[in-house]
């Protein structure tokens, strides 16, 4: 279970594109990261180090060792985390129900931005797909679901090579797994 000072650092709207931005383009110096995302270096800086004190990433050295310079990597890839898990906190309870609103609604926009830019011919051979099924499942089976996909999303990952020379364009993969009725 995650703690819910991580949930809460990494709903912040800046600090999941901070977050985002270090997953697909590894250690990056403070301003290349400011300049990246439209922001201000201070800005930028004080949300590193709140997701610095959430343990989602970490100062690194230099690479050519000069030490005006700040710059950060990834700590740990990947959070899984359910509401339910906060049920016996009605205050982290709280919290984690506006957190997952605020993943949601990023993940609406992000697939909003795309549908209005599919037709971007910088884009013209990518296939976004949209994959949805029903079954029935106990809670036990549910989370053992969501455990698969999240291999299934490691292992994808980690066959790309990506030093094989070929051009890429990040991509964005989200799933909802939860009860309903037809």
């Amino acid at each position: 279970m995650e703690d819910i000072s991580v949930i809460t650092a990494i709903s912040h709207p800046l600090r999941r594109r901070i977050y985002d931005h270090l997953l697909l383009y590894g250690t990056t110096q403070v301003t290349t990261l400011a300049r990246a995302l439209k922001s201000q270096v201070g800005s930028i800086s004080h949300h590193l180090r709140m997701l610095e004190r959430a343990g989602l990433v970490q100062r690194e050295s230099d690479p050519v060792g000069d030490r005006r310079t700040s710059w950060w990597r990834i700590a740990r890839r990947g959070l899984t985390w359910s509401v339910d898990d906060f049920s016996d906190s009605p205050s982290e309870a709280m919290l984690a129900r506006e957190a997952q609103r605020q993943g949601i609604r990023m993940q609406i926009e992000r697939l909003q931005r795309w549908q209005r830019r599919h037709d971007d011919p910088a884009f013209a051979a990518y296939d976004a797909s949209n994959t949805e099924t029903m079954a029935w499942a106990t809670p036990d089976e549910l989370r053992d679901l969501s455990a698969r996909v999240l291999t299934a999303l490691a292992d994808w990952r980690d066959t790309v090579d990506l030093d094989d020379g070929q051009e890429r364009t990040p991509v964005f993969f989200f799933a909802h797994a939860f009860p309903t009725a037809p």
